[in-house]
């Protein structure tokens, strides 16, 4: 008599899948919500006076909370604590209730208010409306990091052993996606509405709900999954292991040489791209002379590439495997590209040439994120999985706040974009440093860095034994 063997809604290609469409799709809502109003910042400086630098804390103000209040840290012992059902919808709740505050601030209601005319009364050469929006833009941004969080954590547990990067390759695409729209949204609805700031953030803000809802079904059918998991004699564990959670289990992560060799190429990693993009539409307007809406074009490229290209290489991580050396090659390329953006580029000041190290740093941007995320849980326990993401993330965030601060400073005693160019790629030659270091660590003691994400199963593993005997 044949043995039946019981299928999980893991199992089942749509019903993992359909559960990452539902998660990804809070993502996308949350990235739109991110830079809505970063093609409205003339309209601010008209409608609410805002100025440069009102703008620019604001913006500084979703990172706030995360770094200087370790938010980000007490976001992983919550998610290790109480699943990732749990979190995750805290974290939609987090990023709707900032974003009603933030929309309420630049709405023209809250201008005429006692409370706006005090918050006017203080720290005068910031408007009150900017301040209230920044303490909502503070709240989004604690749910919004969150939120990362918990969704790598769901999806390591919904695709384990089968097309995990693959599936993080597919998220990360579909939230910068979400960049991408609202860039042409935002300005579309503002027009439509005479001009309005309040237009395009209630739309996002309504989009924010939506994502909510959608996350909503996702932790219904995590319940169901969790039920088959313990009817198979497993723990309900809500995306944690076997075993509890513990505060001290911090420990196990701050001992980890693997642990801070990946956090410290992450924050080296994206402190030379994030901090990057702000820069890089002047930088092109000034190395190119073209105006400033050319310059954009430009450099939307960037973007775009990467996010074709991460879904495929994921699914390359998934088959043949090969983090480690995924992280050492977009370190490298990233290295090279803001080389060409300091020596090159100035010297044959070509949109060609230019374009072309846009594209390829994009390719860079693809390599890395597809081959980081899904390497850490092959690295760190699946019990406090969810700290160790956060914990990267508040590191990451570190150098997201210093860095650009860093850049500035080096713009104003230089007065060119040479010396700035090398520092970023000052960040891309210690990654490598960092990544071929991490290789090293994975060979030694066979963390499965290198292997496929999916695994065979018995007959495929011994065909895969018979071929190469036979070779």
């Amino acid at each position: 008599m044949k043995e039946v063997i019981k299928q999980t809604l893991a199992d089942k290609a749509w019903a993992r899948w359909t559960a990452l469409v539902l998660i990804a799709s809070m993502m996308f809502f949350a990235y739109m919500f991110v830079d809505v109003m970063s093609p409205l910042k003339s309209l601010l400086e008209e409608k609410l006076h805002w100025d440069s630098a009102a703008f620019g804390t604001y913006a500084a103000s979703e990172y706030f909370l995360n770094v200087f209040v370790f938010f980000l840290i007490f976001a992983g012992i919550i998610l290790d604590k109480m699943g990732i059902r749990f979190t995750g919808l805290l974290s939609a709740g987090l990023m709707v209730l900032g974003a009603c505050i933030k929309l309420i601030g630049i709405s023209e209601w809250f201008g005429s208010t006692a409370m706006c005319s005090w918050l006017d009364s203080w720290w005068v050469s910031f408007p009150g409306s900017a301040k209230m929006a920044s303490l909502g833009f503070m709240i989004f941004g604690c749910g919004c990091e969150m939120a990362g969080t918990t969704v790598s954590k769901a999806i390591a547990k919904w695709f384990e052993g089968k097309e995990m990067a693959l599936a993080m390759g597919v998220e990360m695409s579909i939230a910068r996606l979400g960049v991408f729209a609202v860039m042409w949204i935002s300005p579309l609805i503002s027009n439509s509405f005479d001009q309005s700031v309040v237009a395009p953030v209630a739309f996002c803000t309504a989009l924010l709900l939506i994502g909510l809802i959608s996350y909503s079904v996702f932790a219904i059918m995590d319940t169901r999954y969790d039920r088959q998991l313990a009817a198979e004699g497993k723990k309900n564990v809500d995306g944690s292991s076997d075993e509890e959670f513990h505060i001290s289990d911090l420990g196990k992560i701050f001992s980890s040489k693997m642990f801070w060799l990946v956090a410290l190429l992450c924050v080296l990693y994206y402190s030379g791209i994030f901090p990057f993009q702000r820069y890089a539409p002047n930088y092109v307007q000034e190395t190119l002379g073209v105006s400033a809406e050319t310059a954009s074009r430009l450099f939307s490229v960037f973007p775009i590439l990467a996010m074709v290209l991460t879904p495929f290489l994921g699914a390359f991580l998934d088959y043949k495997g090969k983090g480690a050396t995924m992280l050492i090659i977009g370190a490298v390329i990233m290295t090279c590209c803001h080389l060409g953006f300091a020596f090159l580029l100035p010297a044959m000041p070509q949109v060609w040439l230019a374009v072309t190290l846009i594209l390829v740093l994009g390719v860079s941007f693809s390599l890395v994120p597809a081959a980081l995320w899904p390497s850490v849980p092959k690295i760190i326990d699946a019990n406090i999985l969810g700290s160790a993401y956060c914990l990267i993330f508040w590191i990451q965030n570190i150098g997201l706040c210093l860095v650009p601060l860093l850049i500035g400073e080096t713009l104003d005693a230089t007065g060119g974009y040479r010396v700035p160019m090398m520092i970023f790629a000052s960040f891309g030659v210690l990654a490598i440093f960092f990544g071929i270091w991490l290789k090293v660590l994975n060979h030694r003691h066979n963390y499965g860095l290198e292997e496929p994400n999916v695994k065979k199963t018995p007959v495929q593993a011994l065909e895969a034994e018979t071929e190469a005997a036979e070779e």
